[in-house]
């Protein structure tokens, strides 16, 4: 990786495709289709992301399919696909995050870890995953493009000892592994936010009720025809 991603270069233009191309190589020619497909999203979305934010956001999708095939990083090698399912798919959920310090468990290439860091720069974000190689490319990324907030660990859960005030993943299948895992790490009036593709179970949801008061909120992904959940969850005693 070089320099040239770091987001300092930008003269990015807000809500349409005039990106400077300078520091990216694998978007090509369809940069600007990908920029106002980006910034069609977070207008849907209702979110308010400045140029230098939406550069940097396409920028990490330049670097993440430049290095894919070093670091395994995702099985989606187009980029109008990974921007849907991997960029906007994250941004859906960024109006529905509570605040405070945020850990992403499983964050595998950064998702969400990086697009929440990269949207919410007053939030501090731990990504945290047990392979060495992607933890790897998220400091190398992280520190490219300037993202202070984001703090990458090599580590398994079971091993990690801090506390924080929402804990994040997209890489459980079982809503209940995710619980078992990420409660320990959350502090007492904190939530645990899960992304999903279909609405949890009505057998998962009652084996979790009796200890957390949980929220399901639809999200519309711009794009995406599949379904998309955020299932939030807090203490009931607290």
């Amino acid at each position: 990786m070089s320099d040239s991603t770091k987001t300092s270069s930008s003269s990015a233009s807000t809500g349409n495709s005039h990106i400077d191309p300078t520091g990216f190589v694998k978007l090509g020619a369809q940069l600007p289709k990908l920029a106002t497909m980006l910034a069609q999203a977070i207008d849907e979305l209702g979110l308010t992301l400045s140029a230098q934010q939406q550069r940097t956001l396409l920028l990490y999708l330049d670097q993440l399919l430049l290095w894919n095939k070093a670091y395994n990083l995702t099985a989606i090698t187009d980029p109008v696909e990974a921007l849907i399912k991997h960029i906007i798919d994250c941004l859906a959920i960024i109006t529905h995050l509570p605040p405070g310090s945020l850990l992403d468990i499983g964050t595998g290439a950064g998702l969400p870890a990086v697009i929440i860091a990269i949207c919410q720069p007053e939030r501090q974000c731990t990504a945290l995953d047990s392979n060495q190689k992607k933890i790897r490319f998220i400091k190398q990324i992280s520190s490219e493009l300037g993202l202070s907030n984001m703090h990458p660990i090599a580590s398994r859960i079971e091993a990690h000892e801090a506390s924080y005030e929402v804990v994040t993943s997209r890489a459980f299948a079982s809503l209940i592994d995710f619980v078992e895992v990420a409660q320990p790490r959350l502090v007492d009036n904190g939530y645990l936010c899960a992304m999903k593709g279909k609405a949890p179970s009505d057998e998962e949801l009652q084996a979790l009720d009796g200890s957390w008061q949980i929220k399901t909120i639809p999200l519309k992904v711009p794009r995406l025809q599949d379904s998309r959940h955020l299932i939030e969850l807090s203490y009931k005693n607290v």
